[in-house]
Parts: C-alpha cells; sequence; structure tokens
C-alpha cells in the first residue's frame, strides 16, 4: 500500500506523466462514452448531405455518403484504443519472455533468440505486417495479432540487456545455490527488477501500435468496415476529399492519432523516471 501511494505521489508530480494522463483520460472517455457525445449513428447514411461543409448541424461536416463526421471521429478512438492496448500488451509479454530467456539462459538459446529479434528488428516491418495481414484477413483479432507477433523484438532486446547484468546478482548466485528452478528464478527474482523499463516500453508499444494500425487501414489492409481514423483518413483519400482541400474531413483524424500517441509516449517516459531514479539524475 504505501508503495502504490508513493508511486501516485510521484506519478502526480511528474509534469509529463500528469499530462499523457489527462490525454489519454480524454480519449479513453470518448471511446466509452462515444453514444453519448456522437450527435448521429456514425454508419447512418444519407445521399442529399453529399460532402456537406461544416455547420452547426454537422461540426466536421460529412463524407460522400452523407455520414457526420464529427460522430465517426468520436466513434474512431475505440478502435485505436483497443488495437494499442491489446497489440502493446502482446508484443510486451512476448518481448518480456524472450529478453528473460535469452538474458538468463544465454549461450546457444541466447544466440538462436538474438538472430530473430535481429531479423525483426532489420526487417522493414510496415511491409511484412501488410504481407502478413493480407494473408490472414483484416479482422480486428488479426490486425492485433499481427502487429503484436512483428512488434516485441524492440522490448526483448532491452529487457535481455538488464538481465545479463541482473543474473549476475548475489540473490540470483543465492537462488540457483538452494537449486531454484530457472523458470521459478526469471520470473521470482529477476522480472520484479526489469519493471523499471518495462512500464515505460509498453507505453511506447502501444503508440506504436496505434500509429502501425492506423497506417495499415490507411494502406486498405487493415478492418476498412470498422470505423477508425485510419479509415477516415483513407476513405478521405479515395473518394478526393483529401485533394479537393476538405481539411475538416482529414485534420481531426490525424490530429486525434498525433495527440493520443504523444499522449502514451508521454506516460512512457514519466514512467521510466519515476521506476529508474537514474533517469532523474542523469536529468539534474
Amino acid at each position: 500500500m504505501n508503495d502504490d501511494f508513493s508511486f501516485w505521489k510521484e506519478f502526480k508530480s511528474n509534469r509529463k506523466g500528469v499530462a499523457g494522463l489527462i490525454i489519454v483520460g480524454f480519449f479513453a472517455m470518448m471511446a466509452l462514452l462515444a453514444p453519448l457525445i456522437s450527435p448521429y449513428d456514425p454508419n447512418a447514411t444519407n445521399p442529399s448531405l453529399f460532402l456537406a461543409p461544416s455547420s452547426s448541424v454537422h461540426i466536421f461536416g460529412t463524407n460522400t455518403l452523407g455520414q457526420d463526421l464529427f460522430s465517426r471521429d468520436v466513434y474512431g478512438a475505440q478502435i485505436s484504443l483497443i488495437v494499442g492496448i491489446a497489440a502493446g500488451a502482446v508484443a510486451v509479454a512476448i518481448g518480456l519472455v524472450a529478453g528473460l530467456v535469452s538474458g538468463y539462459m544465454g549461450g546457444l538459446i541466447d544466440e538462436i533468440i538474438m538472430r530473430v529479434v535481429d531479423f525483426f528488428i532489420v526487417i522493414p516491418a510496415i511491409v511484412f505486417m501488410i504481407i502478413v495481414a493480407a494473408l490472414l484477413g483484416p479482422s480486428l483479432i488479426n490486425i492485433i495479432m499481427v502487429i503484436g507477433l512483428l512488434s516485441w523484438a524492440p522490448t526483448a532486446r532491452i529487457i535481455r540487456s538488464m538481465v545479463l547484468s541482473i543474473r549476475e546478482w548475489p540473490f540470483v548466485e543465492s537462488a540457483k545455490a538452494n537449486n531454484a528452478g530457472n523458470t521459478y528464478i526469471m520470473f521470482r527474482h529477476i522480472f520484479p527488477n526489469v519493471t523499471s523499463v518495462l512500464y515505460g516500453n509498453a507505453m511506447l508499444a502501444i503508440s506504436a501500435a496505434i500509429f502501425t494500425q492506423a497506417a495499415l487501414v490507411f494502406l486498405g489492409v487493415g478492418n476498412v468496415t470498422s470505423i477508425s481514423w485510419g479509415e477516415i483518413i483513407r476513405q478521405a483519400y479515395t473518394t478526393g476529399a483529401l485533394s479537393s482541400g476538405d481539411m475538416l474531413y482529414v485534420l481531426p483524424p490525424g490530429i486525434f492519432i498525433f495527440v493520443l500517441i504523444f499522449g502514451f509516449i508521454l506516460m512512457g517516459y514519466a514512467l521510466e523516471e519515476i521506476m529508474n531514479p537514474r533517469l532523474r539524475t542523469i536529468k539534474g
């Protein structure tokens, strides 16, 4: 309880963390309260309102199907947050396990895992994701898994570098002397000591997943039937609204993507500063 109170006290005093939390909280509330915030059904069409300009009735105007853009922008927060958090969790979980095993076991196992990590870091990830997503299909679950399964390598490398040092610490050697199993040592003794970078890295993984999902949908690989910010921008491009200068079609979802990603990045930096005091020392 005291540790939780101390953490929250430090977090509240961190301006980057508070700013990030406010931003993410704003979009989370937007996603949760979308049915209450949106003035119209985001899927309702009205051909007579073809690309209607901004007005008191339709704040951001309408698209080529006469759908209210403000309502669609509000609902778009749901997909971005779901995919970002879920895909980020998959990437961090895989990277954590791979980094723990690679750093602790060493030898041939470490060599094999690191070569796999190098492969995933070197390849053009977005191109590989497009190919895999096209083969598996554009469902939401598939997009989450594709992004998560192809984004774990940076986390694995970071965790491994920490484990290489931690495995030499006295309490780890003591656990080995008491015949503790490798799995027990990794998750009972080593894992708690890598959380200083894990939480911050998770925020960065989520922000990367949000951008990747939007990029995949814009390229026509993701689920274009679901309302998302990437889909709104793609629709603006394919229907010519972007080239005609209809900025209210494009700018709101683009700004939302940027601001939400920025919010998670701020939280990531704040968590790293709080969990790793050395960063605050370096900063000072």
